[in-house]
């Protein structure tokens, strides 16, 4: 009888402690999400740095070094590479690729509170994903909540009087790769695979070798090499933050959707994204008021 009493007894902690890993995984998740996307947007529209896809190179390359170092150290473990490993791992690392690429490109064409707004869109496809992939259930509430989010990027991006259809493309892109992106890590995750360590790492390591390719293919490299910041102390410190940020992205990503669930990843960045929305509203030079644009941005 005392062990039971006992066991009862530790269930409403182990209920809290859970609830908190939760909180706090989200919540480590938002703050990166926020502060990766102002250190984006001043790397490539403030300093005008001309290659995305580089940028994306230094993020990735930041991981595989981070991890690889703590795994040496036996910090954190994964599996080591195998034959089985790329199998495991697909379609995760063209979605990664998809989702840095398409993201940073559309960060560059569009002002900040439009950015936030048509990211939105990622929400529904998410839920959509979940539940087609992972069969998962989700009540009416929840359902008319992420329309209710939807209709009001709606009435922003109709009267968006910076309209640009190159910017509205690449951000679609973004929301369909980080929707997928999040649904298939959920799914990969599991500690008998490869871990969430494991797939970050060879996320990674399969895609920086192709997207150095298409870098040098597509002139982004020469673009970099010949940029004109370089000695520029403070692009230099805005750039290596990107990196290191993009790394923390990527874990807080996988830490929130491992604790939590991919819809829930996904609307902790619409909830960061409102201060991000008032931030380049307030302070951004790109940003083009309208009364319709802003009851937009207000609904969702």
């Amino acid at each position: 009888m005392p062990p039971a009493s006992k066991a009862k007894e530790g269930e409403p902690t182990s209920a809290v402690h859970s609830q908190l890993v939760k909180l706090l995984s989200a919540l480590f998740y938002g703050t990166c999400s926020f502060f990766i996307v102002l250190v984006n947007k001043t790397v490539l529209t403030t300093y005008s740095f001309p290659s995305p896809l580089i940028l994306g190179i230094g993020q990735m390359a930041t991981t595989i070094v981070i991890l690889y170092v703590s795994k040496l150290n036996k910090i954190i473990q994964f599996p080591d590479f195998n034959k089985t490993i790329p199998v495991k791992l697909f379609p995760l690392p063209l979605l990664y690729v998809g989702n840095h690429i398409s993201g940073l490109s559309s960060t560059s064409k569009l002002s900040l509170p439009m950015f936030t707004v048509l990211r939105k869109f990622t929400i529904p496809l998410t839920l959509f994903l979940e539940v087609i992939i992972l069969r998962k259930h989700y009540s009416l509430n929840i359902i008319v909540s992420v329309f209710a989010i939807i209709l009001g990027a709606f009435i922003a991006a109709g009267s968006d009087l910076s309209f640009n259809l190159e910017g509205y493309i690449f951000v679609f892109l973004n929301d369909i790769f980080t929707a997928a992106n999040g649904v298939y890590t959920k799914q990969k995750m599991d500690p008998k695979e490869l871990g969430k360590y494991g797939v970050l790492f060879y996320n990674a390591c399969f895609m920086i070798i192709p997207t150095f390719v298409i870098s040098i293919s597509t002139g982004d490299l020469q673009q970099a090499t010949e940029f004109s910041h370089w000695r520029n102390i403070l692009f230099i410190t805005q750039f290596l933050l990107s990196c290191l940020l993009g790394f923390l992205l990527m874990y807080s990503t996988v830490l929130c959707s491992y604790y939590n669930s991919a819809l829930t990843t996904t609307v902790v960045g619409a909830v960061k994204n409102i201060s991000i929305a008032y931030i380049g509203i307030l302070f951004g030079r790109d940003y083009i008021f309208s009364v319709l644009n802003f009851i937009g941005l207000n609904i969702w």
